[in-house]
Parts: structure tokens; sequence; C-alpha cells
């Protein structure tokens, strides 16, 4: 969000024609008059075709000209506020931002960024506009007004994060891209976190067309260099290059594979008749009490169905010390990080949003959205997890008083 400068601030309060902030409200309506005016200036500039400082075209050459200014008030956040509307001799000009016949400008562009954030195009969003307000605006307009987010985005990408989160979820979602002309499939890749108050917290996007562990190791040096120094443990799906990147990022980490990314991995090829008892002797491994006892049952499983089903039973085997690593919990963690379905129910309410773009024109245009989606469903994440309390104490014992405030 735009701020008013510092200086500008301290000029107002320290100021002896302003003493109270009744005051200093009407110098800060004064200044969105200011803006404003110069905003329909430039409209009008375009509509005319020249400049106010340029000289007048011949008459031959247009027979529209400048005709003074008309008052007007508008209601806005701040209020009513007095502004001066450019009038031209024909009565052509009819200015966008505040419809000829429409005295309220409040809140206009946070109304059409809402449409944009539910996923509307700026087709739809213009028509829409145009319906509720009779005030007529274009889709490169509205493009305009989305892109005006996007120093908001950076800021939210950038932003300084907590020094401990004891659990971080990593997963990618995919869309279609233009690039260079043609559509690409491409991931953002997604990183929420828990924080110590037991709270989640989209970290941040990335969008990228393949992930590898270069590339997840950018993602770790961008959480450190954000001031993110210990993450107990991490839980992933099956995408390549995790471990090696958390491995050399934060060496301290545990990391858990997701149990029900590794179910659907692994039974892919199963045949119909032999899929129920397949997973049935799967679960017994997942919900085994103890590592020693879902060891057993891993040797069993091995047993019964290496012959039939090998790739299935060497992923669980190679996997074994990240798909165990949620057996060093309490039954109360366990259930938040043996699966990153968390993560995939954000995915879920980001698809709601995109259901209705076949692709998008470019990277910018798909962050605009997510980030958008981002914050309208962060400020729904007003509960912790259940239990925290538990699970703090827990937390406590396993990684020290001076790790967990």
């Amino acid at each position: 969000m735009k701020r008013i400068p510092r200086e500008i601030i301290r000029e107002l309060i320290s100021s002896e024609e302003f003493k109270s902030t009744g005051d200093i409200m009407e110098a800060i309506k004064g200044m969105f008059a200011e803006v404003l005016g110069e905003v329909l200036e430039a409209e009008f500039d375009t509509k005319l075709g020249y400049d106010k400082s340029e000289r007048r075209p011949e008459e031959g050459e247009s027979k529209n000209y400048r005709n003074g200014h008309t008052s007007k008030t508008v209601k806005t956040q701040l209020g009513e506020v007095e502004i001066a509307v450019p009038r031209d001799r024909k009565g052509e000009y009819e200015p966008q931002i505040i419809g000829k016949y429409s005295r309220n400008a409040d809140r206009m562009e946070e109304k059409i960024l809402g449409l944009y954030a539910a996923g509307m195009s700026q087709r739809d969003i213009a028509e829409q506009i145009e319906s509720l307000y009779g005030v007529e605006i274009s889709p490169e307009l509205v493009s305009k007004i989305s892109e005006r987010i996007l120093p908001q985005i950076t800021e939210w990408q950038n932003r300084p994060l907590e020094e401990i989160y004891p659990f971080v979820f990593m997963d990618a979602i995919h869309y279609k891209v233009r690039d260079d002309g043609r559509v690409v499939n491409k991931a953002a890749y997604v990183v929420l976190g828990v924080n110590l108050d037991g709270c989640k917290e989209i970290l941040g996007i990335w969008i990228g067309e393949s992930e590898s562990s270069k590339f997840w190791l950018g993602v770790m040096n961008d959480l450190k260099s954000r001031g993110v120094k210990e993450i107990y443990l991490f839980c992933v799906d099956g995408l390549s290059g995790f471990r090696e990147a958390i491995s050399a990022a934060y060496p301290k980490a545990g990391i858990q594979r997701c149990i029900i990314h590794q179910i659907r991995s692994s039974s892919r090829f199963v045949s119909f008749k032999d899929i129920k008892a397949f997973v049935a002797d799967l679960k017994l491994i997942y919900t085994a009490a103890t590592e020693e006892e879902a060891f057993t049952h891993l040797m069993e499983f091995k047993e019964t169905w290496e012959k039939k089903y090998p790739s299935g039973v060497k992923s669980w085997e190679d996997n074994w010390d990240i798909l165990s690593a949620f057996f060093e919990y309490p039954p109360e963690i366990r259930k938040i990080i043996y699966t990153t379905n968390v993560i995939e129910g954000l995915h879920r309410q980001y698809r709601k949003v995109t259901k209705n773009k076949g692709s998008f024109p470019n990277d910018q245009s798909l962050m605009k959205m997510l980030y958008l989606a981002s914050i309208n469903i962060s400020q729904k994440w007003t509960v912790r997890y259940r239990n925290w309390d538990c699970v703090l104490a827990s937390l406590n014992i396993m990684f020290g008083e001076n790790y967990v405030g």
C-alpha cells in the first residue's frame, strides 16, 4: 500500500496551521482532491488530443477545446471531497473514473480488484462495473488497475518472516502460461508455514517451468534471506530436488514425504482386483504406533507384493527415511505432518479462482491472481491448530526451550 511520505506528515503535524486531527484530515482530503484532479486532467488531455500546456489546435484541425472546469462533490473513504472536473466546449468529455452522473468514487478500485481476485476476466469485470455503476471502462483499464498491485506483490514476496517455523509444507500447482508466443506448462511453487502460534502462513509463491534441486535451493535461500533461521520439519510431496535443497540450506531440518502422495504413487499400476488388499496392507504401515512396528509391516508388505509389484515396494524402501520421520513425533503432531493435505486444500481454493482461465498471458498475470487469492484466503485463517498447546509443549521437549518460545 502506498503511504504519504514521512516528511510530509511531519510537516503537517509541526505546522501552526494544524491544531487538531480534523485539520490534518482536511489537508489530506485536499491532497487527495489534487491527485484525483490530475487523473481527470490526464483523461481530458487524451480525449482532446493535446496537453493543457500545448497550443490549442486550429479551427480546421479540431472544433473542440477546453472550456474551464465544473465543481463536483464526490464521496470517498475520507469523506466528501470537492474536485474540479475539466470541461470541453462541445460537452463530449465524460470522466471514466467518476461518471458524469455519479457522485460516489468510494473504493471503485478495490471493487475492481475484488472481482479480479474472484477470477473474473477483464472483459467480464468491465461489463459488471458498467452494469452496477453505469461507468464504462475498458478491459485494458482493468488490466492497468490490476498492475497497480505489482509493488504490493513484490513487498509481500520479500517481506520479513519469523525466525522459527515448526512445520513447512511445499507443493506445486500447474497452469498454462503464454511464453514467447506459445502456451507452456508452468508451476506455481507454494510454500506454506505453520508458525509458533499454530497459525498457517503463506510464505511465498514462485513461478517456474520445472523443479530441480537448484530451483528449490533458490527458494530455501530466499527464506533464509528473509529471516527464517530454523525449520523443524519440511512436509513435501514426491517432486524432485527437495531433499538436496533442504539438506543444503537447513541441514538440521527433518523431511517428511506425504504419505498420501506415496500411496498414490506406489499403487498407480496396481490392478483393480488387488488394489483393496494392497492399500489395506499399506495402511498397517503408516498407522503403526512406532517406527519399529511400521518397519515390520513394511517387510511383510514386501514379502506379499514384491514379486507382483516390485516398483511399488521399492519406492517405500528407497524413501523409508523420509516416509517414517513422523514416527519421531507424538500423535498430536503426526496428524499435522504425515500428509500435505493442508497445502492441497490451499491449491483447491486457488483452482476455484483460476478455473475459468484457460491460460494466462504471462507469469505476471498468474502471479497477480494467486497473490490476490492468497490475501483473501489468509484473512480467513484466524484459528490455530487444535491442541496447539500440547503440540508446543512437545516441541519444547524435542527441540529445547531455547528454540521454542
